[in-house]
């Protein structure tokens, strides 16, 4: 299965534009005036300014008028809220990864595939000590990151001529080689959890576990992250226990339901 997802037959152009829009604006953290947008995305300035004049109507965006630039605007943040209480998915991961951030003393996430190439936390739980690894709702990171990386592409195209490049462009403290790296992949397809030791962040470990749909594959993980020190042996093998588990619950209560 790659990778890629299904393209639209028959895509409606401006809300493609649209949804640019708002990513290259959320990406930049700062307003950005309309010929910078269009130049970016390679829109026509004047379809780039009727496309913001719309979602600055709709508080999607907001417009400094002096400044003559625009920024996401307060919209969004209800679409947020709305999402985090309306989602079941939501409302149900955040029940496990309470449970499992508790019984571990790890962080716990839930992670969504964003697109192809990208993945957002859309749920989280800290911890009950005085130090755990801090996480934010809706940080965003490349798909194939960490040991969740390993879940998704072990639920993709296996091809390495696929996965070298978008294995290249991650960024890690102590990088893996890409045969070790194509190793614990498979690890990931074969065992339904994987686990990365200190690679994308070191002194951390982090153990993903696949959250897969009847017919889209997967688009959807959780994971624990905690100190490598306290993560080895019986506790490191505990947890992704644990997470593959309470992944495997969440699987069947969603294979048919693919939001």
């Amino acid at each position: 299965m790659s990778m890629t997802s299904t393209e639209l037959r028959k895509p409606v152009v401006a809300v493609q534009r649209a949804v640019r829009i708002l990513r290259f604006l959320g990406a930049a953290q700062r307003p950005a005036g309309v010929n910078e947008v269009a130049r970016a995305l390679g829109i026509v300035p004047s379809t780039c300014l009727h496309i913001l004049k719309t979602l600055d109507h709709d508080g999607l965006v907001s417009e400094d008028k002096a400044a003559k630039k625009y920024q996401l605007g307060p919209t969004l943040l209800r679409f947020a809220r709305d999402m985090v209480g309306s989602n079941d998915f939501v409302r149900n991961v955040q029940t496990a990864l309470d449970r499992i951030a508790q019984a571990h003393q790890v962080t716990t996430v839930a992670v969504w595939r964003e697109g192809t190439d990208r993945i957002i936390v859309v749920a989280k739980a800290h911890a009950p000590t005085n130090f755990s690894i801090h996480v934010n709702i809706g940080s965003r990171f490349p798909a194939l990151t960490s040991a969740i990386g390993h879940c998704f592409a072990a639920t993709g195209d296996m091809d390495p001529a696929y996965l070298r490049q978008p294995f290249e462009e991650l960024n890690w403290q102590n990088t893996p080689d890409f045969t070790t790296w194509l190793d614990d992949v498979a690890y990931a397809r074969e065992n339904g959890y994987a686990i990365d030791a200190g690679h994308h962040i070191g002194g951390v470990t982090v153990v993903a576990a696949p959250v897969r749909e009847a017919i889209a594959g997967t688009n959807r993980a959780i994971a624990g992250l905690g100190l490598s020190e306290q993560l080895k042996g019986g506790a490191l093998a505990s947890l992704a226990a644990d997470l593959k588990q309470s992944a495997d619950t969440l699987s069947e209560l969603y294979s048919e339901d693919i939001v």
